[in-house]
């Protein structure tokens, strides 16, 4: 099977990714942060050592102010629900995935007033319209860093200074960015980051987290059993205890931590460039069709490694449906980001999503290129 569903989660993992989690499993997965004993401690260490590694890569000031959970739609649940309140005001815009789109959707019946920003049909956001609807009463503003539609990559250090300029909160939506392009919590004045830890990290599925800074004072998502405090039935209100009720996915964690050092490894500038040439290869030839229509950016610079397309005269789920008889792994429909579609013409048939990743080659790219053309010649 050729795999080109990455923006779905990325497969295959690295070797590391797998040997650790089995490894933990086998050899160390107690129950983190509850027990003295040596596998409980082990346990812990092991949680510490990926929170490390993921401050290092966002540039994240502390590491206790990353929660983890289990995807980051449970992220942006969390500091969306935890922050906005009835009266406030949230700007966000229309290429947002459901996993934002949703939770607004669900506060708005409960007081919460919702701008939702048109962009182009490149999928770009108009900076001035965003200072244009800020208001006395704005609480935060919701940005998707990279479509996983149309893979359009916003400017988020534009957006989280406009954000800080204004003393409103940023929350960025890194689920396509993540591990792939560079995100600096401190120079993007990011207050909130969401991000998988089964994508562009690496790690198993089941796996995320969120940074939350400081000043964000989000509120506690759910309650319980934490290991800290445990006489007392209140809910710690200390970082990252405040947020982590409950056994943590230890073996996920672990594999995590592997996927994030494999990166180190790479460099995240070989893994965005293996990318991106793949994904500028796979543009060009596609131009070559005239019968194939490709949504989204044409510069690479403002794109990351997804691709949507349709045939003329082929339903997407068609296109869909034979690639994977031919071996080849795309995703097809809506990609659970419904809006955008309004936007780039596709709203009664989705599109075809072709996403490469770092353990694809140019040969699975050529692959699906000719599978394209015998598609629409049958």
């Amino acid at each position: 099977m050729i795999y080109l569903d990455n923006a779905a989660t990325t497969f295959p993992k690295p070797n590391e990714v797998y040997k650790e989690v089995l490894n933990c499993m086998e050899n160390y997965a107690a129950n983190p942060g509850r027990s003295s004993h040596k596998l409980a401690i082990k346990a812990q260490s092991k949680i510490m050592e990926t929170r490390e590694m993921i401050k290092e890569i966002f540039n994240i000031p502390d590491p206790f102010q990353i929660v983890f959970t289990s995807n980051a739609t449970e992220s942006l649940n969390i500091g969306i629900k935890g922050i906005l309140k009835s009266g406030d005001h949230v700007i966000s815009t229309v290429i947002e995935h459901n996993s934002v789109l949703r939770p607004l959707n669900s506060l708005m019946k409960k007081g919460i007033e919702v701008t939702l920003l048109k962009v182009d049909k490149n999928g770009h956001i108009d900076l001035d319209k965003i200072k244009q609807q800020i208001k006395t009463n704005t609480k935060l503003i919701i940005i998707n860093h990279a479509s996983n539609v149309i893979g359009t990559v916003q400017p988020i250090s534009a957006i989280g200074k406009i954000a800080k300029d204004a003393g409103v909160l940023f929350m960025v939506d890194a689920s396509q960015s993540a591990g792939t392009i560079n995100i600096d919590v401190e120079e993007s004045n990011i207050d909130l980051l969401a991000f998988p830890g089964h994508k562009g990290l690496f790690g198993p599925q089941g796996t995320g987290g969120l940074f939350i800074r400081d000043e964000a004072q989000v509120e506690s998502f759910k309650e319980g059993g934490t290991g800290s405090n445990s006489s007392d039935m209140k809910q710690p209100d200390f970082m990252p205890d405040k947020f982590e009720s409950g056994t943590l996915n230890t073996p996920g964690i672990a594999g995590l931590c592997e996927g994030i050092k494999f990166i180190e490894k790479i460099g995240m500038k070989e893994i965005y460039k293996h990318e991106a040439l793949l994904t500028e290869y796979l543009l060009v030839e596609l131009k070559k069709l005239d019968y194939v229509k490709i949504y989204g950016p044409n510069d690479l610079k403002d794109r990351c490694a997804v691709v949507s397309i349709n045939i003329d005269g082929v339903d997407s789920s068609t296109v869909g449906y034979k690639l994977n008889e031919k071996g080849i792994a795309v995703r097809t429909g809506y990609h659970c980001a419904p809006l955008i579609h309004n936007i780039i013409g596709t709203n009664n048939k989705g599109t075809v999503r072709i996403s490469p990743g770092y353990f694809n080659t140019f040969k699975d790219i050529e692959t699906i290129l000719k599978s394209i053309v015998d598609i629409y010649k049958q």
